[in-house]
């Protein structure tokens, strides 16, 4: 099965999973279930989510097993553009090519939305049909990727390298935060609902690494030359935050040259010693493609 038959046949159901997750739980005439809603509905790329449950297809398992854990990651990914869009942070007044949050619904509101969405988060997986043992080591990882040793702390770096250029290894461990730890996330997640070996672990992690930076070296890129159709947020916003980019860096065909580094160490982490497992690295092989950037 290619990538386009996968999204095709999985992410319908999953968003579907995804919506009527957060409408079983929540009032749905109060301001907050509306707030929280808006921003789950607005849709996006929903790779991270793709990633995990192509993980679970790649070792022949049911991606519906993941449905719980992916939407989990999805509602913390969105808490944080909700916060990250906050004037205090970002002030961008347009993403997925929608208002943001704050925009629609006022600062205090967006606030509150974001932090229901990082807590129902974790309630969706406690109450899961996973194992016990499954659900624990699920919400210790994802508590550690999204929090103060996580994103969180990638955003804080983020935040204080503004306004000054930052060498690269530095972006590169900033980045490798504040992007790269839920895709690391949906990896290893992935694997351990579907019992993967040790080797498998290890080399989703190194995969999903390299993918992180490689995402965040394209969303740099494209913040100078993409547009705002295309992208669904403002472009040009990293010039006028003064942050240190890879473009920046590298300049912007040394950064093209950097993503294609970054994505082939990706699909190259995929070729671990199987042991007999049963592994088809298509999918992921693809996901990875989805962030080349063609010529213009």
């Amino acid at each position: 099965m290619n990538l386009i038959d996968f999204q095709t046949q999985q992410m319908p159901l999953f968003e579907d999973f995804l919506i009527n997750t957060l409408k079983e739980e929540i009032l749905p005439n109060s301001t907050l279930y509306h707030a929280m809603n808006y921003s789950v509905s607005a849709g996006g790329k929903r790779i991270r989510p793709l990633l995990l449950l192509a993980v679970l297809k790649s070792f022949g398992k049911n991606p519906k097993a993941g449905f719980e854990v992916a939407a989990a990651l999805e509602y913390i990914h969105t808490y944080s553009l909700i916060h990250d869009d906050l004037p205090a942070m970002d002030n961008d007044a347009l993403r997925r090519g929608k208002p943001t949050n704050h925009i629609v619904y006022g600062e205090d509101m967006a606030i509150l939305a974001g932090d229901g969405l990082l807590t129902y988060a974790f309630e969706v997986i406690a109450i899961s049909p996973l194992s016990n043992d499954k659900k624990v080591k699920l919400i210790s990882a994802l508590a550690k990727s999204a929090g103060p040793t996580g994103m969180v702390a990638g955003q804080v770096a983020d935040m204080e390298a503004e306004k000054k250029q930052v060498p690269l290894k530095e972006l590169k461990e900033i980045h490798a935060r504040k992007t790269g730890e839920l895709l690391r996330f949906a990896a290893i997640a992935g694997g351990i609902i579907a019992e993967v070996s040790s080797l498998a672990l290890n080399a989703l992690e190194q995969y999903a690494l390299h993918l992180g930076l490689a995402f965040q070296i394209r969303d740099d890129v494209m913040d100078v030359i993409g547009d705002v159709t295309e992208l669904g947020k403002e472009t040009g916003m990293d010039a006028i935050h003064e942050k240190s980019t890879y473009p920046n860096l590298l300049t912007l065909t040394g950064a093209i040259e950097a993503l294609n580094e970054e994505l082939g160490q990706a699909k190259k982490a995929l070729n671990y010693e199987k042991n007999n497992e049963v592994f088809d690295a298509s999918l992921l092989n693809e996901i990875a493609d989805m962030l080349l950037i063609e010529e213009r």
